[in-house]
Order: C-alpha cells, then sequence, then structure tokens
C-alpha cells in the first residue's frame, strides 16, 4: 500500500485559499515550499509573506484515488487546477522517518541539546536538555540559536537573571537556568511558543516566567538574549535597552553579516559593542549597556 503525495505549483496569492481546499478533501498534511530558490529573510513583524513561486506539497492517505479526487478538487476551484505532480509513497513510520536525521548536538564546552531518543551522552559534566522538534522554533541546529547556546554556555550565570526574548521553544531560557542562572524569563508574541516553552520547561525539570511582550514586567534584567533577526532588534532597541540594568548584558542574533552595521550603530548610541562573533552567514553581536 502507499500513501499518495501530490506537489501543486501555486501563485503566493492562491496558496492558502488552495491549501485550505486541500484539507477540506481529506489532506492530511500540506506543507508550503520555496519553488524558485527565492529566500525570505527578514519578513516585517506579524507578517508571514510567502514565496512568489510556491509549492504545496500534500500527502492523503493510503488508498485515496487520485483521480476521483483530481476530479473533485477541479469542480470545487472552479478554474483550472495548478500544475501538479503525482507520486506514490511505500508506507512507512513517518514519525521515525522524521526524527532519524535528528541528534543529540554539543553547543561549547558543556551544554548539549538532545531528542527524547537520545537522551544520553558520554560527558561527565554534561548539562542536557531535553527537547524534541516541536511547533515552535529553536532546537539549536539553527546558527543563530547556536551562537546564543554557546555564549550561554561560555558565561558564570550564577545568581543571574536571564531573559529570552522571543522564546520560541524556550531553549535558552532552559539552558540558562540549567547553567545556573537564578531566573530566567521568556516572552513571545506567539501563545503557541509560550505553551512550547512552558511544556519545554516541565520536561526539563524548571520554571521559566512566561509572558506576551505587552505583560512583561518591566524589571531590570541582567543578561538579555534576543535571537529574533535584524529588523526587530533595530525597532526594539529602547525596550530591550530599557529592560537591562546598568552594566548589564544584551546577546543579539539572528543578524546577517550585511546587518552588523547598523545594528552597532542603534545600540552604540546606549550602549558599547564587546564582541562580534561569526557562524555560517550569521552574526551574534554582544553589547553592554552603559
Amino acid at each position: 500500500m502507499a500513501w499518495l503525495q501530490i506537489t501543486f505549483a501555486v501563485e503566493n496569492t492562491q496558496a492558502e485559499q488552495f491549501g485550505e481546499l486541500l484539507f477540506e478533501n481529506g489532506a492530511l498534511s500540506v506543507t508550503m515550499l520555496d519553488a524558485a530558490d527565492q529566500p525570505i529573510y527578514e519578513p516585517p513583524l506579524n507578517t508571514t509573506p510567502l514565496w512568489k513561486e510556491t509549492q504545496l506539497k500534500t500527502l492523503f492517505e493510503i488508498g485515496t484515488n487520485a483521480d476521483e479526487l483530481l476530479d473533485e478538487l477541479q469542480s470545487k476551484w472552479g478554474k483550472q487546477l495548478p500544475f501538479f505532480d503525482i507520486e506514490e509513497l511505500e508506507d512507512e513510520d513517518w514519525i521515525l522517518k522524521g526524527t532519524a536525521d535528528f541528534h543529540a548536538m554539543q553547543f561549547g564546552k558543556r551544554l548539549w541539546v538532545c531528542p527524547s531518543w537520545e537522551s544520553e551522552v558520554n560527558q561527565q559534566d554534561a548539562v542536557i536538555i531535553q527537547l524534541d522538534p516541536g511547533l515552535a522554533f529553536g532546537t539549536g541546529a539553527h546558527p543563530t540559536t547556536s551562537l546564543c547556546l554557546k555564549w550561554l554556555d561560555d558565561h558564570d550565570l550564577k545568581g543571574k537573571t536571564v531573559l529570552d526574548f522571543g522564546c520560541g521553544t524556550g531553549i535558552l531560557a532552559i539552558a540558562a537556568l540549567k547553567l545556573g542562572a537564578a531566573t530566567a524569563i521568556g516572552t513571545d508574541n506567539d501563545p503557541q511558543a509560550l505553551d512550547a516553552s512552558k511544556e519545554n520547561a516541565q520536561n526539563n525539570q524548571v520554571d521559566i516566567e512566561l509572558y506576551l511582550p505587552e505583560k512583561l514586567p518591566q524589571n531590570q534584567i541582567d543578561i538579555i538574549v534576543a535571537n529574533i533577526l535584524a529588523n526587530p532588534l533595530c525597532e526594539l532597541a529602547p525596550t530591550l535597552i530599557g529592560l537591562v540594568k546598568p552594566s548589564g548584558l544584551l546577546v543579539l542574533s539572528g543578524i546577517l553579516h550585511d546587518q552588523s552595521a547598523k545594528i552597532c550603530e542603534i545600540y552604540q548610541r546606549f550602549a558599547d559593542v564587546l564582541e562580534i562573533t561569526q557562524q555560517d552567514d550569521w552574526l551574534r553581536i554582544v553589547v553592554q549597556k552603559r
């Protein structure tokens, strides 16, 4: 028996509507992909732009009749269907297949991020975060997260209050607590991210204070880690500087090389740049409030 996978080539203006039609007709999943190597590095805040040429890769259950399905889609769509490609996929354990490429990863000297199916490492002083891929981004695999984890591992956090601004999965706040921070706070404008952070904190036996940005207490923070891309970092500079105490540190990540000058120019109005570190195409900039 085989699953039915159909990939449709659609324009970005049609993608969401056509995706809804696919779900209405039994699609188990619909994944939107870039069809023309057109990366979207940094969308405006609160937007989810799509590529001009988008692929919808959709999966239907075993035994689905492709001809009948396409006739039904054609009837409901009311116009010519987008160009499509059909493929039959052999029945597999798709959960197992999806986790096969996610393994324990080391960041710095002590810190490890491990999935639940690979939760032990051969290192006596290892600090382990248990984290499975999920709804929110941030397992450590991307350079922007990796840069932050390595910085946390390399610094003495004992007694510090750390704010994970744009917390996603909560991985940076969890890391801070496991590495000795007294308090970790997470904030994100996506309620799903706060739910993911809460669940991941519970799985790691730590307690994170979690808030939507508008409800974030105006405490004076020792260290803010903000992995949120360059444009938001620029827009939020006064807010972030206002939250950190004098001589406190801001660890800024999600910055491409050609964006560093602008970031430094803005933050140098309030702070001193201590370091700029690169991993692949991405930078981490650490500043200290005056």
